[in-house]
């Protein structure tokens, strides 16, 4: 009996075939260099603003960062054509760019203070001399003279950035800088520096929280905040110990209470007569329990007011950061009592006695923990 084999080249090829992931790739990215040489071809809007330059003598008026408002970039051509309508709600806005990238910082710098400008070079040349560098030219341009520039970035940043970005800009300014009078740069941007802990803490230990954490970033170049002539702060003891105004804080408790209901008032005088006039069988530990919106919150902040409106100190903690800044002052548990943030049957807190931190837990007259149920079994 005779069999047939039959070969079909095309379907062995088909069944046969394995695609692996580096000829994938490169099947995928074999043209780039065509896209890449199609990029080069078109001019950037700050190439087109140069050849604007070069036909429009109108737009030697206006700074890189105004033009939007006279002109519209069409994408096709890669041409900034003249606006008919609309000027003046076209918002022109340059990219932010980091001190730590230098040049590009100093072209920025040199775009929002030059007009007409036809090249790079064109850009780089002052009084007829062309400047090696960007920074170069800022320096011959009196650019850099003083601190004036960092006050201007300062300013500009704190326009669009928030506290947090500002503190880690300050930084790099000190690291990388060469700033004249870091002190007198704290003093003129605190405020902005340390807009966000003023807001959750006090106008008074805002600023030091924003210091503490400025010189964990200063620590990044080398630097401490002793190095740069600001006020040091004891990082153990100020990220915890709060100054209160007595007076502004009675005052607080004071309203509150006449907010209270008798059984929330109840529990403040119950607590404040144990924290007070404490007896050997009077207990210590209490639990507020209550469906939500019945004003366990207030409760709490009426305590905390009461307290530190006899100028004495209490501490709110709670088990997540959202949770805590229901509280004034109020910090994660963790950070409090040095909890680990992996639990188990067999964890300790990381809390040294003798430490600044021991002492002020020693210190307070009473802790509110909110929302404790919600606390990992084991940070107990």
């Amino acid at each position: 009996m005779m069999t047939v084999l039959i070969h079909d080249e095309i379907l062995n090829f088909l069944d046969g075939r394995y695609v692996s992931a580096p000829e994938a790739m490169w099947r995928l990215k074999e043209q780039e260099n065509e896209a890449v040489e199609r990029a080069s071809i078109k001019d950037t809007t700050l190439t087109a603003w140069f050849k604007l330059n070069l036909i429009d003598e109108e737009a030697h008026e206006y700074y890189y960062a105004d033009i939007p408002q006279y002109y519209v970039f069409n994408k096709h051509s890669t041409k900034w054509q003249k606006r008919q309508r609309g000027s003046q709600q076209a918002i022109g806005r340059m990219p932010v760019v980091s001190v730590q990238d230098s040049e590009r910082f100093y072209l920025r710098m040199l775009l929002l203070r030059k007009t007409g400008v036809i090249s790079f070079n064109d850009l780089k040349t002052i009084d007829g001399t062309l400047c090696e560098t960007f920074q170069e030219a800022c320096k011959v341009f009196g650019l850099l003279d003083g601190d004036q520039h960092w006050h201007d970035t300062l300013l500009e940043a704190a326009r669009m950035q928030m506290p947090s970005y500002l503190r880690i800009l300050f930084a790099i300014i000190c690291g990388f800088g060469e700033v004249e009078n870091i002190p007198d740069l704290w003093t003129q941007h605190k405020q902005s520096l340390s807009e966000d802990f003023v807001h959750r803490y006090s106008e008074e230990t805002g600023p030091l929280y924003a210091l503490a954490e400025l010189n964990k970033l200063l620590k990044s170049y080398g630097l401490n905040l002793r190095k740069v002539n600001l006020p040091s702060v004891d990082l153990q003891c100020d990220l915890f110990r709060l100054s209160y105004d007595a007076m502004e804080e009675q005052s607080k408790a004071n309203a509150n209470i006449e907010k209270l209901n008798s059984e929330q008032r109840y529990v403040v005088y119950k607590v404040l007569h144990a924290i007070y006039e404490y007896q050997t069988d009077m207990p210590k530990c209490f639990f507020l329990d209550g469906p939500a919106g019945t004003g366990k919150t207030l409760v709490y902040s009426t305590l905390l007011y009461a307290i530190r409106g006899k100028g004495d100190q209490a501490i709110a903690v709670a088990s997540t950061g959202i949770a805590a800044t229901l509280l004034r002052g109020g910090r994660t548990a963790h950070s409090i009592f040095k909890i680990p943030l992996t639990l188990n049957a067999t964890s300790t807190c990381n809390l040294k006695p003798n430490t600044s931190e021991a002492k002020i837990l020693l210190d307070v007259k009473v802790i509110v923990w909110d929302e404790a149920p919600m606390t990992h079994v084991h940070a107990f």
